[in-house]
């Protein structure tokens, strides 16, 4: 479908007698590249400039190459990676996350609460803790979060007053709750006690709020989930060595003798460059810029040599096909035999970061089928 999706719109930026009939053929086009990305309509840029989170950033480095490519299948947990920032910029310890944007057809699996730790306070007196006990909970009544019945215990652990950084907290639960019936979202409340459990007061730790701090340190909820979309029954895999792709396009505009040529070529794989940019979706795409989902292209004569990757059909459809011993049987055709998948980091409708796999977007190789 894709291949299909490129060709309408290199087709669009052709010469064609009527203007409009140009911008009929490019919305179709753009209508089905984004059927192929799983959406109805692109998301709306920013409103203003906006930093995604480096965590985001980050992950999408760790799991694609320059181009997007993946370079590892296995890395990700899922295919979606949602973040939501905090709602309620407050000073105090709670937090509220608004999950609107998560389809109903996400399978919930992994749910974090990421939380910046501050620098801790300077106490007076000679006893001075070097631990603390921080707890998460699930906030059941919103008017009466710090009683028994109004919250419920999510995650605590023991964190150290000697350093600073970045706190993760699992809270699937909680989530999963939450998406199922969106009225019981009232957020979270973080405690810190001695260890002993008493409070501290006032608390020698403290976390970055969604106010007054700096927006790389802001409180996250990261979501991992699965979409159930899944890609061909092709061969999938990571993309062998490099960070990058080449990027040239084919000519469209060849002539007779020049497309002769390319039929008595051998299958091969070509270039087929995808540019977000000149598609008009840079203002909500944020990684890649592009990519190469190449093409394959050439003829398969007989006899197949191992070169052009055949399957068995595929030579016996071309001795049967060399040998007319049936009529209607025509060669192999050049067409992927190894696909990989491509990820995109980009902002939703919300503007909330989503990292997103996509199965099938790049031909790895070509072969005679």
């Amino acid at each position: 479908m894709l291949g299909t999706v490129l060709v309408l719109l290199a087709l669009a930026k052709t010469a064609c007698p009527s203007p409009a009939s140009v911008a009929s053929r490019r919305a179709e086009a753009l209508k089905k590249l984004l059927e192929v990305f799983g959406m109805e309509d692109p998301p709306a840029p920013p409103t203003h400039f906006k930093q995604p989170p480096q965590y985001m950033v980050d992950l999408f480095n760790t799991v694609a190459n320059a181009d997007g490519v993946t370079k590892n299948p296995d890395i990700l947990e899922g295919n979606t990676v949602r973040s939501f920032l905090d709602k309620t910029h407050s000073e105090e310890m709670r937090f509220l996350f608004v999950l609107s944007s998560v389809a109903k057809n996400e399978k919930i699996l992994t749910a974090e609460l990421h939380l910046f730790r501050l620098w801790p306070r300077v106490t007076d007196g000679p006893k001075r803790h070097h631990f603390c006990q921080v707890s998460v909970y699930q906030v059941l009544e919103k008017d009466k979060p710090d009683t028994p019945e109004g919250k419920k215990l999510l995650a605590a652990r023991l964190v150290s007053l000697q350093t600073s950084g970045w706190e993760v907290f699992a809270i699937t639960p909680a989530v999963r709750d939450w998406t199922e019936d969106e009225s019981s979202n009232q957020g979270l409340l973080v405690t810190v006690q001695s260890l002993e459990g008493s409070p501290l007061d006032p608390p020698p730790l403290q976390f970055a709020s969604g106010r007054g701090h700096h927006e790389s340190k802001k409180p996250m909820l990261v979501l991992f989930t699965d979409d159930g979309r899944r890609g061909a029954s092709l061969p999938t895999a990571s993309f062998p060595g490099g960070s990058h792709m080449p990027g040239t396009t084919p000519s469209l505009g060849r002539s007779r003798s020049t497309r002769s040529l390319d039929r008595l070529q051998p299958c091969q794989r070509h270039p087929l460059s995808v540019d977000f940019e000149e598609i008009g979706w840079s203002g909500w795409i944020i990684s890649p810029r592009g990519y190469n989902a190449f093409h394959c292209k050439g003829s398969c004569p007989f006899p197949l040599g191992e070169n052009m990757r055949p399957t068995n059909h595929a030579t016996v459809q071309s001795i049967i096909n060399a040998l007319k011993l049936s009529e209607g049987v025509s060669s192999p055709c050049c067409v992927p035999d190894k696909l990989y998948s491509i990820n995109l980091l980009y902002f939703d409708d919300d503007e909330n970061v989503v990292l997103k796999q996509y199965d099938d977007m790049v031909a790895g190789s070509c072969g005679c089928h």
